[in-house]
């Protein structure tokens, strides 16, 4: 099993949010090599600003990765919108917590280097999401 060097930064005034053992057996679930990785669970603003300076798209978004290094190991940063990811639980029809592990598989495996903007990559790393929610005991994230 590959080595996890994991922290949690709570940056939100959001209320509901999960706990580090969560957001630490969600990252497990979709490692495929050892990994030092913080989470940062952010409110709109920070999010918008986020998205906006790195992305050139001024709207919170629900996750935001930073990859920093793969050598000697995988490092980064995963941002996580806790507002969007709120009120996408609640316009997709999930629960708050199998949103937030799907958003935390998601945003590690673009830690990994996978990719949803070509068609062939992003059924590839939806397969992956899938499988990583199924061993976690969720539903498929992308059936409504």
């Amino acid at each position: 099993m590959p080595q996890l060097d994991f922290s949690l930064q709570l940056a939100s005034q959001e209320n509901n949010l999960p706990t580090e053992a969560e957001f630490r057996r969600w990252v497990r679930a979709a490692l495929r090599v050892d990994t030092s990785v913080t989470i940062r669970i952010v409110d709109a603003e920070e999010g918008r600003v986020l998205n906006a300076t790195y992305r050139g798209k001024d709207y919170a978004t629900n996750v935001l990765t930073f990859p920093l290094t793969e050598h000697p190991h995988l490092m980064g940063d995963i941002v996580i919108c806790a507002p969007v990811v709120a009120r996408e639980a609640i316009e997709q029809g999930k629960t708050l917590l199998a949103h937030y592990a799907h958003m935390t598989v998601h945003g590690v495996l673009h830690l990994h280097g996978y990719d949803h903007e070509v068609d062939a990559q992003a059924a590839l790393m939806e397969s992956m999401e899938m499988a990583a929610m199924q061993k976690l005991g969720f539903a498929n994230p992308y059936v409504e």
